[in-house]
């Protein structure tokens, strides 16, 4: 059955994009090749965790979303949208090994006058290098002539209820100003503005920009914070005091580590022509560099405080508390809570976990025992670690319970347990 849109890719980006074509009312099926997603949704349950609700993921199916792993589908739509993954490999450039599955599949199915649309978050050139290529040579058409073909990278906050695809911008760059006009079409039927780039190039750019400008100033923070914990100034006081500032300031917060979707670019290193001809980026370099040591400065601390308080972290009981990268959702992509954990097993401490959004918690392949009573285990711990502040969390009486407790996120009342 025809359909008027394909969504390639059903994660964080996939998901939340069909949810709201379908609330459009546009037709939409949504393929992956993994045979997972389409099974979890059949049953009514999102593949994501932290994406979509069960009740959400029923309203799309009783809408008509159709999710499916046969990539004939792909041939039938006037636009198609690629939201596949494109995480950091071990080298940190991005794997677009996905985005090429994704590409080849499309390809040889793809009809002209199809509006082909990339929002994977991708190197500055990949449309142009990567994407259009494989879409051409597999297709027979020509990009801009025969169809359309523009990029509009995500900017999803997930768990955000205030800020949604339809009221947050879209930023589209089109290989042609007819490809850009079409993509604005679609887009103008989900999104309250769309704002157009001179180009794709742009486009991904705009998206590196905002990725890189959300780690580089966590960066500056988790060093200050560092700094501000060695000479004895408060510095979650110092933000509250610098956030008055009606000019020149964004606070930003420090933290045990940096999750999430958005991994930091140096689009100096693409991963599909080698080095370009300009320079890396040393700052998002150096600020990764700093965001990485953040799991091991709190390890550093909790170490710390057990032998203050004449405790070993061999043999204690440590509760961490939030592990997932964002409050009040489930979502755990990158969170740091997993790293901490694993170093703290290493060292011989015996690990427990609470979180209201995370029932099962797995760290190396083994269950992480859940505290049932939060406040029981935090008395029991001999130490307990706030890694996330979620909404359901009471800090004050937690710090009465807790016989140490760590916050590393400042949210605490002042006095009540050692901040970061």
């Amino acid at each position: 059955m025809p359909a008027d849109l394909a969504v390639i890719g059903l994660g964080h980006l996939g998901l939340p994009l069909a949810q709201a074509a379908v609330t459009a009312g546009i037709d939409t099926v949504g393929y992956d090749p993994d045979p997972r997603p389409y099974a979890e949704l059949r049953a009514g349950r999102s593949p994501v965790e932290g994406a979509l609700t069960a009740s959400e993921v029923r309203r799309m199916l009783s809408g008509g979303f159709r999710p499916t792993t046969d990539a004939a589908e792909l041939g039938r739509v006037r636009t198609a949208v690629i939201c596949s993954p494109t995480p950091l490999g071990p080298d940190r450039t991005v794997d677009l090994t996905a985005l090429g599955d994704a590409a080849r599949a499309l390809a040889s199915r793809l009809r002209p006058h199809t509006t082909v649309l990339l929002e994977s978050a991708v190197p500055p050139g990949t449309s142009e290098t990567f994407l259009r290529p494989l879409l051409e040579e597999g297709s027979g058409l020509v990009a801009g002539r025969d169809f359309h073909l523009a990029c509009s990278p995500g900017r999803l906050d997930p768990g955000n209820r205030t800020r949604t695809l339809g009221n947050t911008p879209k930023v589209i760059g089109g290989l042609t100003p007819a490809c850009t006009e079409s993509a604005a079409a679609f887009y103008g039927r989900l999104t309250d503005k769309v704002v157009r780039a001179r180009g794709p190039r742009e486009a991904e750019m705009t998206k590196v920009l905002e990725t890189n400008f959300r780690h580089v100033n966590i960066a500056l923070v988790n060093e200050m914070a560092v700094l501000c914990h060695d000479l004895g100034v408060d510095f979650w006081d110092v933000i509250r005091c610098a956030e008055t500032k009606p000019f020149g300031f964004q606070p930003f917060r420090p933290g045990p580590g940096v999750g999430g979707h958005g991994v930091p670019v140096d689009p100096g290193c693409p991963p599909h022509g080698g080095r370009t001809s300009g320079h890396p980026l040393r700052m998002v370099s150096l600020a990764q560099e700093i965001n990485d040591r953040m799991p091991s400065y709190v390890i550093q601390r909790c170490a710390t405080l057990l032998n203050e308080h004449g405790k070993s972290v061999r043999g204690a009981r440590v509760l961490l508390l939030g592990v997932t990268y964002k409050p009040d959702t489930a979502d755990q992509e990158a969170a740091p809570a997993r790293e901490i954990a694993t170093r703290l097993m290493d060292m011989g401490a015996q690990i427990g976990f609470h979180d209201p959004h995370v029932l099962d918690w797995r760290v190396r392949e083994r269950p992480v025992p859940r505290a049932d009573s939060l406040y029981e285990a935090a008395a029991a711990a001999d130490l307990t670690v706030l890694l996330q502040q979620h909404r359901t969390y009471d800090l004050q009486g937690l710090a009465v319970k807790a016989q140490l407790l760590l916050d590393t996120r400042g949210a605490t009342p002042a006095g009540a347990a050692h901040r970061l």
